[in-house]
């Protein structure tokens, strides 16, 4: 599995941060403690982020969906 941020040109170093760690599933708590920021920072720093339009992107292969061979095969039909 591979996460990719859209737009991740546009937020600060400390932006990315945040954003990486909040989603990857990780609490605003642990976050502040990790980064050395109250957890009031992280909100701020996230939403600033959210209000700066990035986007989120999982990209799994299609063996992690049960489907492999798909990939190999996607330029057969052209």
């Amino acid at each position: 599995m591979k996460i990719e941020i859209r737009g991740v040109e546009n937020l600060s170093f400390r932006e990315r941060q945040v954003v990486v760690l909040k989603e990857t599933g990780e609490s605003s708590e642990s976050i502040a403690k990790k980064l050395k920021l109250s957890q009031s920072s992280v909100a701020t720093l996230y939403n600033r982020a959210k209000a700066k339009g990035y986007e989120v992107v999982i990209v799994l292969p299609g063996t992690a969906l049960g489907i492999s061979g798909a990939d190999e095969n996607e330029g057969d039909n052209e």
